[in-house]
């Protein structure tokens, strides 16, 4: 496994980590012994950076990841999470005050069985008043980063122009890195456009969603995407094409998404240990170009074609 600092925060990664959303059931039933042993596995085979969020799941997937990393010596990983975005009964909530903001971290903090969180994240910005982040949500984790209690302070967002308007609007040097989700994978590398910005700025990059959302599968796109059907179909005829050739699309999807330099890692969930060794082999084998280029002809004029945050 190769690892590689996220901007200046002097964190260096593994290039491929673990996302936790698949832990809290987010998009089908999970076992918890099967989710513990996923994350187990994630760091058993050189994976040392692991994000979360209480969305996901609506608490749950921090509860048993909190579970899973409970007899894990902590210095062994760094752990994110987010705050802004929350939900309970099935309910999905935002809060992007202050007050909210600082309570979360705590809360996190106790899920998770840490008295500290290495990168503390203000979740999908475009739900929020995007002033209020930069002159509310931001300065109250700056201050739990003075602290001691956070770390590093970051941003997420499906939106790259929220993400680049925060950033510029903030106070230099309180946003250390970003989370973009399904705009550096197979049908979509829009993020590309923006790594001079984020890198002029000393943030760091962090990339979510190598098969975005499960568009870049060979078992089909899941009927709650939201991408339109001219993607989907495209998609699902890229797929078709690396099956023909044995050449499974997620295991192209996932060696691309990790084969930018300048992207310091990419972000997969799973709650199946087999699934997550099978990724991890997968990045330690060399991208096939030639197939690469062969998808992305097939995408043709569907590439780059986004949809809306959920």
């Amino acid at each position: 496994m190769e690892y590689k600092e996220i901007g200046h925060t002097g964190m260096r990664v593994s290039r491929l980590s673990f996302g936790a959303s698949s832990l809290g059931g987010v998009f089908h039933g999970v076992r918890e012994t099967e989710a513990i042993e996923s994350v187990h596995t994630a760091l058993e085979n050189g994976i040392n950076f692991i994000d979360v969020s209480p969305y996901y799941g609506h608490y749950k997937a921090e509860t048993v990841l909190g579970k899973a990393l409970r007899d894990i010596p902590r210095r062994s990983y760094y752990l994110s999470t987010k705050v802004g975005r929350y939900g309970q009964d099935g309910v999905n909530s935002w809060d992007y005050s202050a007050r909210r903001a600082r309570e979360s971290v705590y809360e996190s903090m106790e899920r998770l069985g840490t008295d500290y969180i290495d990168l503390i994240n203000v979740h999908d910005v475009e739900f929020a008043d995007l002033r209020q982040v930069v002159d509310e949500t931001l300065p109250a984790l700056v201050e739990l980063r003075q602290q001691g209690i956070v770390k590093h302070v970051g941003i997420t967002d499906l939106q790259l122009e929220n993400l680049e308007w925060v950033v510029r609007h903030a106070a230099p040097g309180t946003v250390e890195c970003v989370l973009s989700f399904c705009h550096y994978c197979l049908c979509d590398e829009k993020l590309s456009d923006f790594f001079d910005f984020f890198e002029s700025y000393g943030v760091g990059i962090i990339n979510a969603s190598p098969l975005s959302m499960g568009l870049l599968s060979m078992r089909g796109v899941p009927a709650w995407h939201p991408a339109p059907p001219s993607l989907v179909e495209a998609c699902i005829l890229a797929a078709a094409h690396c099956g023909a050739v044995h050449y499974p699309i997620e295991k192209l999807a996932v060696q691309y998404a990790v084969s930018n330099p300048r992207i310091a890692t990419t972000l997969f969930s799973s709650a199946n240990p087999t699934n997550v060794k099978r990724n991890i082999d997968y990045v330690n084998e060399p991208v096939n170009e030639q197939l690469v280029q062969e998808v992305q002809a097939i995408i043709g004029d569907q590439l780059r074609v986004s949809w809306a945050n959920t």
